[in-house]
C-alpha cells in the first residue's frame, strides 16, 4: 500500500506538470521519509547525488552531447540527405529512402532524435514535397526517421541504459548497430511499398551517373570517417566508451571548423546547449536515486520477482507484457524518463528469467523508438510539425504505417535474440 500511494503521489505530481527529476525526488523523500523517519532520509538525501553522479562513465553523456551539439553546428544534414540522394534517387520513394539513410547517418554522428527530426524537417520535406510525396508521408518519414538517433551509436539513450544496469557501455553501443541498420531498411522498405501502393500519383524520381555518385560520397567522407573512428575503437578494444565519446566531440569540432562555422560566439553558444542538456540529464539520474532507494528499502523488486516465479507462465508471454507495458508507457513519456523510472524495476526481473539485460535494453530502445512517433506525446511528431507548419495530426497520420512495421520488427527481435547479440559478442575483449 506505501508503495502505490508513493507511486501514485509521483504520477500525480507529473500530471500536474512538475519536471520529473522533482517529481522523483519529492515521491522518493516522501516514501523513505514514510520507510525509516527524517533521519534516513536526509542522510540517503545527503549522499545520493554524489553516489549517483560519481560514476566515471557518466563523463560518456556529456562528451557525446557535444558531439551532437558540434554536428549540429556543423550543418552536414543537408550534405547527408543530398548524398543519400544522389545513391537512391532512382528508386520508387527514392526521395523518402534518402531520408531514411540521412537519418541514419544524422544519428549516427549526433545521438539526438529530436536534432536529427528538426534538421531533416528543414533538409528534406520541402524536397519530398517539391517532388509530390504527399505532406503527411513527408512528415512521418522523417519523424520516424530521426529516431534512428536512439539506436545507432553514439546513443545517449543507451548510454543512459548502461548506467543503471551496471552493463557494458561499449558491448550495448555496439549491440546497436546491426538493429539500427535493419530499422533503417524497415523504414525504406515500408516508404518504397506505400508508393508502388498509390501507383498513379507516384511522386517523382531521378537516375544520377556513377560520377555523381562518386563526388557525392566525397562530401559525407569525413562524417564517415567519424562514425567508424568513435565505434571503430570501441568494436576493437582500443578505447573506452568515454575515451571513444572524447575522441568523437574533438572529431567533430574538426568537422564544424571544416566547414567554417566554429568561431567564439558558436563554441560558447555548443559548450552552453551541452551543459544544459547535460545538467537537466544528472539531476534526473540523481532524483531516481533518491527514488530507487525507497524501491530498494520497500522490497518491490524482490517481491514482483518472486510474483512472477511463482506463476505459471511462458518466459516469452512475460517479455512481451513487458514490452507492451514499455510501448504503452512511450505513449506519455519521454525516453530518459521511460529508462530511469522503469529499468531498475524490470531488470531484476528480466534477468530473472534467463534473459540476456544487453538484448532486452537495446528491446527497451526499440519500444522508446516507437513512442517517438505515437500519440499523445510523440516529441519526434511535435518536432516535425513544429518546424514544418503542418498539422499534429497529420503527421501522426503519417508515422502510423511505419509504427506497424516497426513493431513487426520487434517481434522478430524478440524470436531471434542473436540478431542483436551477434556483433558484441565479436568485439575485441
Amino acid at each position: 500500500m506505501l508503495t502505490l500511494s508513493v507511486t501514485s503521489m509521483l504520477f500525480a505530481l507529473m500530471l500536474f506538470g512538475i519536471p520529473l527529476a522533482f517529481a522523483l525526488a519529492v515521491a522518493g523523500a516522501m516514501g523513505l521519509y514514510l520507510v525509516g523517519g527524517a533521519g534516513l532520509m536526509m542522510g540517503i538525501l545527503e549522499t545520493a547525488p554524489l553516489s549517483a553522479t560519481a560514476s566515471y562513465e557518466l563523463l560518456t553523456v556529456p562528451m557525446f552531447m557535444l558531439m551532437a551539439e558540434f554536428v549540429i553546428l556543423s550543418g552536414i544534414a543537408d550534405n547527408l540527405f543530398r548524398a543519400a540522394t544522389v545513391w537512391v534517387g532512382r528508386v520508387p520513394g527514392g526521395l523518402g529512402v534518402a531520408t531514411a539513410l540521412a537519418g541514419a547517418g544524422f544519428g549516427a554522428v549526433s545521438g539526438s532524435s529530436t536534432a536529427a527530426a528538426a534538421t531533416l524537417s528543414a533538409t528534406s520535406i520541402p524536397a519530398m514535397e517539391r517532388a509530390g510525396y504527399h505532406p503527411r508521408h513527408a512528415g512521418g518519414t522523417v519523424a520516424i526517421s530521426g529516431t534512428l538517433a536512439m539506436l545507432i551509436p553514439p546513443s545517449v539513450a543507451i548510454v543512459i541504459y548502461g548506467i543503471i544496469t551496471e552493463e557494458s557501455i561499449g558491448e550495448l553501443l555496439i549491440a546497436g548497430i546491426v538493429p539500427g541498420i535493419l530499422v533503417a531498411l524497415t523504414i525504406s522498405a515500408t516508404i518504397v511499398a506505400l508508393v508502388m501502393r498509390n501507383a498513379d500519383n507516384r511522386p517523382e524520381s531521378r537516375a544520377y551517373t556513377m560520377r555523381e555518385k562518386i563526388e557525392s560520397l566525397k562530401v559525407v567522407g569525413p562524417m564517415l570517417a567519424l562514425f567508424f573512428v568513435v565505434t571503430g575503437v570501441i568494436y576493437l578494444g582500443v578505447a573506452t566508451p568515454t575515451e571513444a565519446a572524447g575522441l568523437g566531440a574533438f572529431g567533430a569540432m574538426l568537422l564544424t571548423w571544416r566547414e567554417g562555422k566554429l568561431s567564439r560566439v558558436t563554441l560558447v553558444q555548443v559548450l552552453t546547449r551541452a551543459a544544459h542538456t547535460t545538467c537537466m540529464i544528472l539531476i534526473v539520474i540523481m532524483a531516481a536515486h533518491i527514488f530507487g532507494y525507497f524501491f530498494t528499502l520497500t522490497g518491490v523488486t524482490q517481491s514482483l520477482v518472486g510474483w512472477i516465479g511463482d506463476m505459471e507462465i511462458s518466459r516469452w508471454v512475460v517479455i512481451a507484457l513487458v514490452l507492451a507495458v514499455y510501448i504503452v508507457l512511450g505513449f506519455f513519456l519521454d525516453q530518459i524518463s521511460v529508462l530511469i523510472l522503469t529499468v531498475p524495476l524490470s531488470l531484476p526481473l528480466i534477468l530473472s528469467l534467463g534473459f540476456d539485460p544487453v538484448w532486452f535494453g537495446i528491446l527497451v530502445i526499440i519500444t522508446a523508438e516507437i513512442g517517438m512517433v505515437t500519440p499523445p506525446v510523440g516529441l519526434n511528431v511535435f518536432v516535425v510539425s513544429r518546424y514544418t507548419g503542418r498539422p499534429v495530426e497529420e503527421v501522426f497520420y503519417g508515422t502510423a504505417p511505419h509504427v506497424v512495421t516497426q513493431l513487426l520488427l520487434l517481434a522478430v527481435l524478440v524470436a531471434f535474440p542473436g540478431i542483436i547479440l551477434w556483433l558484441p559478442s565479436t568485439m575485441a575483449q
